[in-house]
Order: C-alpha cells, then sequence, then structure tokens
C-alpha cells in the first residue's frame, strides 16, 4: 500500500489503470454519480474466475462529498487460462456496454462505468455497477429456476430483444450482419470441428445422432435463410443461461439485469429462448415451463412494441433456433469447455429435438 498526496493507494498487481483512485473518481464522475468527491481508497473485497473470465469486487472509500457515490464495484478482466486461445474474448462485451448499452432502456444489464480492449495486448477490462447487495442469481448452477424466476427472466429477455427488434441500426451502427459465403465459411469450420468431435465420441454418439448432424450441415444454407430474410430479427445475448441473469432479492424493488455480453450477436430472438430451455432443462422442466413462457415471451414483446410478429412465427422460430442448438456442445467442446457441460448440454438439446420433433425441418 502507497501513500500519494494523502491519498491512500492499495496495490493491486496485474489490474489496470482504471482502478487507481485518480481514474476511478474520473469514471464516476463521467457517469454522473460523484460529484465534488474523490475516490481516496480501493481493495479487492471478493475476488472469482469464471469459465472465460475474472471478476474482482472492489470496495471504495473517498474523500470530500460522496453522497450517491457506489461503495462497490465490479471489475471484470481476462481470465488467463483462456487469455490467447480466446484471443478476441472480451471485445465484444466491450463493444457491448460502451456503444450499444447507453442507447437501451434502462434496467435491463448493469450499468457501466469503464470499458475497453486493447487491440495490441488483447487486454481488457469492463467497470461495472455492483449489484450484490441487491440482486441474486436464480440458483446454484446446474438447479433449474423456479416458474416464478423463469417468468422474470423471460421478462427481462423480451424486453431486450424488443428493444433491437428490427432495429434500422442493425448492421450498420449496432452489430454486422453475415453474409451467405459468412454463414457458409462458418459450417465449413463446424464440420470440421464436429468431423474431430465425433471421431472422439466413437459409439457414445448414435447413428442417429450423426444423421441428423450431417443433414443439418447438408442442409444449412436453407436453414440460414430465416436469418437472411432480416426480418422480426434482433440483438441475441448468445449465452443467455439462466446464470446470467441477477434477480432482485426478496424485498428488492428492482428488474431482472441481464450480464455476460461477450457473445451478443445480430440474430434470431429464439436463440436465446432456445438455448435456455432445450440446452440446459431437461425434459420434466422444460415441458412444464417451455408453453408457458413462450407464451408469456409473445406477449412481452408485444406489450414493447413488437407488432407483426405472430404466436405461430414464435414457435417456428423456437422449433428451428432448438435444432441449431446441437451445434452448441460441439462449439463448446472446440474452445475446451469441460465435459461437465457440453456432454449434458448435448444430451438435452437432443432430447428436446426429438420431443419437439424439430428435424422436420430437415
Amino acid at each position: 500500500m502507497a501513500r500519494d498526496r494523502g491519498i491512500v493507494v492499495m496495490t493491486l498487481p496485474q489490474l489496470p489503470a482504471v482502478v487507481e483512485p485518480a481514474q476511478l473518481t474520473a469514471a464516476l464522475r463521467k457517469g454522473r454519480v460523484l460529484d465534488a468527491g474523490a475516490v481516496r481508497e480501493v481493495k479487492v473485497l471478493h475476488q472469482r474466475d469464471t469459465v472465460l473470465s475474472h471478476i474482482i469486487r472492489l470496495g471504495l472509500r473517498y474523500v470530500g462529498e460522496s453522497g450517491g457515490a457506489p461503495q462497490s464495484l465490479i471489475l471484470k478482466t481476462a481470465h488467463a487460462a483462456f487469455a490467447k486461445s480466446l484471443a478476441d474474448a472480451g471485445r465484444h462485451e466491450v463493444a457491448f456496454y460502451t456503444q450499444l448499452a447507453p442507447s437501451m432502456p434502462r434496467g435491463l444489464a448493469p450499468r457501466c462505468f469503464d470499458g475497453s480492449f486493447d487491440e495490441e495486448s488483447r487486454a481488457w477490462h469492463l467497470l461495472l455497477e455492483d449489484l450484490t447487495d441487491s440482486h441474486v442469481i436464480a440458483t446454484q448452477w446446474p438447479l433449474p429456476p423456479s416458474r416464478e424466476q423463469a417468468m422474470a427472466i423471460v421478462t427481462t429477455l423480451a424486453r431486450w430483444h424488443a428493444a433491437w427488434w428490427d432495429h434500422p441500426g442493425l448492421g450498420d451502427t449496432v452489430g454486422s450482419w453475415a453474409s451467405a459465403e459468412d454463414r457458409a465459411q462458418h459450417m465449413e469450420t463446424f464440420a470440421g470441428h464436429y468431423d474431430r468431435f465425433a471421431d472422439l465420441l466413437g459409439d457414445r454418439l448414435s447413428e442417429e445422432r450423426r444423421t441428423l448432424y450431417r443433414r443439418l450441415i447438408e442442409h444449412s444454407a436453407r436453414l440460414s435463410q430465416r436469418y437472411q430474410s432480416r426480418r422480426h430479427i434482433s440483438i441475441a445475448h448468445g449465452d443467455a443461461h439462466i446464470w446470467n441473469f441477477l434477480l432482485p432479492r426478496p424485498g428488492v424493488a428492482d428488474t431482472v439485469r441481464i450480464f455476460d455480453f461477450d457473445q451478443w450477436r445480430i440474430n434470431v430472438p429464439t436463440t436465446d429462448l432456445a438455448y435456455m430451455m432445450a440446452t440446459q432443462w431437461y425434459p420434466q422442466q422444460r415441458q412444464a415451463l417451455e408453453r408457458p413462457l413462450l407464451n408469456h415471451y409473445h406477449e412481452t414483446l408485444m406489450a414493447n412494441g413488437v407488432t407483426g410478429y405472430t404466436r405461430g412465427a414464435l414457435d417456428q422460430d423456437y422449433r428451428l433456433s432448438v435444432l441449431w442448438q446441437i451445434t452448441k456442445p460441439v462449439w463448446q467442446w472446440s474452445i475446451n469447455i469441460p465435459p461437465l457441460i457440453w456432454w449434458n448440454n448435448l444430451e438435452r438439446v437432443m432430447m428436446a429435438v426429438e420431443d419437439l420433433g424439430c428435424e422436420e425441418s430437415l
């Protein structure tokens, strides 16, 4: 710990310069949550690793007038183990918080006070609102949510999709469209991963499932026409499992917040619903909640200004999105996500495909 002109500076090795008191002060003033006061002391309250990132909770102390200023913040940086294998990890999330989030309705995501991605070093960080005291993740992974929790989560997801639904900036100021050639290249890469994935599993991947994968690859161009229509499209989260949502604690009057935006893309919105339910939930839970949640999602879209999107169109999109989800375990395997995750995802999504008759799209 060092002292500089009466300000206490905690020595925080390998952390970005933004955690220094002077820079934190500037960031909080820019975010209009700090006026005349200044950050005096910064300390690490807690830190943990997720699969792909490192999360640090910072405690702050101030000098001068600091009424309303946050007493803590969340610093998100790269997970050292994935920094080289996923060189662009963090780029998309920084872009989301610095470019898209300021234009969104409040109360859908945590506030961001600073974000940066360095093109040369690939180092990145986000300085986010700390919702630890007011919000909590619905369940301990891998437990599924209750019906009430799932409804609250889907409400926020629908509000977020509605905010970007057929937005005029899609592909211009907001994200980019993948061309037919881009998607063909993407599927060619996938096909290579799949061949190695199938070789690894051997007889643990049945011939019936192998046929399903081969047919999906063969018909991928036709199945991509829904995306290429560029209609009833939004920003999809890309990793919308329930543990990427923060629910208000009991007695707290607030909204559910979404976080972890590194995989956002322009896409068919039901991609998120399919990943949340078909890939993450076993049949009993999914069958009990799937229909009510799809109904609620559609009603919330309509209540938030979406027009011309029928309930039947939602069902059709959802089934197609569930079919596409069989690619997810393969992609996860290809970047060394643990089998504990991708194997269970594979089993669940295959049961959903069969249950919903998704192979009819082929």
